[in-house]
């Protein structure tokens, strides 16, 4: 019997269904997260778009976060998605709100504008081949400063939308959203890495 590799997305909010069905069609199980426990059987894990406000405060429960923040340090690959994004970020403009403290950037939430200023456009990301990626803004953030450890990827009208350092990628847009699985297929080879 094969072992098929599994990342998990964390299931509280936004679309985790999404998610599991972009990896499935990379051949990677899509495993829902919703305890510690969860955390176990998977090599990686997505945090999703949603109001990142209310899935903070299901992380500070239970000890839920600061499990996810121990395995990140020990290298564990982690890929946060608009909201994942702003929940991985050391600083948020202008909020004292919970966040895991991952990635050494600040971010501005709904920085895009509110749900109604929701748009998508077709945006180069480095390293990506095929072209550009259509890209899904739903009230997102962007990145107002990276550190210097910290790669940009992918900017659009001149903000930071696309930044990984390590085993730690953040993206202010959805690829759950679109039929491009190219972006999931980066993070999987981040997960590669990790498991050699």
């Amino acid at each position: 019997m094969s072992m098929k590799k599994k990342i998990g997305v964390l299931a509280i909010q936004g679309a985790f269904r999404e998610h599991c069905k972009s990896l499935e069609k990379l051949g990677v199980g899509g495993v829902e997260v919703r305890s510690v426990d969860d955390l176990k059987e998977i090599s990686g894990l997505i945090i999703p778009g949603g109001e990142s406000t209310a899935i903070g405060k299901q992380l500070e429960i239970d000890g839920f976060g600061d499990k996810i923040a121990e395995m990140a340090g020990e290298g564990f690959p982690i890929f946060g998605t608009c909201a994942g994004m702003i929940l991985l970020s050391k600083r948020i403009d202008q909020s004292s709100q919970y966040s895991l403290g991952l990635l050494d950037i600040s971010v501005k939430r709904n920085a895009f504008g509110r749900q109604i200023a929701s748009f998508e456009a077709d945006i180069p990301v480095k390293g990506l081949k095929g072209g550009n990626l259509r890209a899904v803004f739903i009230r997102a953030p962007y990145v107002t400063e990276a550190g210097p450890e910290v790669d940009v990827l992918a900017a659009y009208a001149g903000k930071i939308v696309l930044v990984q350092d390590d085993h730690i990628l953040a993206s202010a847009f959805h690829p759950e959203l679109t039929d491009d699985t190219r972006i999931h297929e980066y993070f999987i080879n981040i997960v590669d890495q990790y498991r050699k």
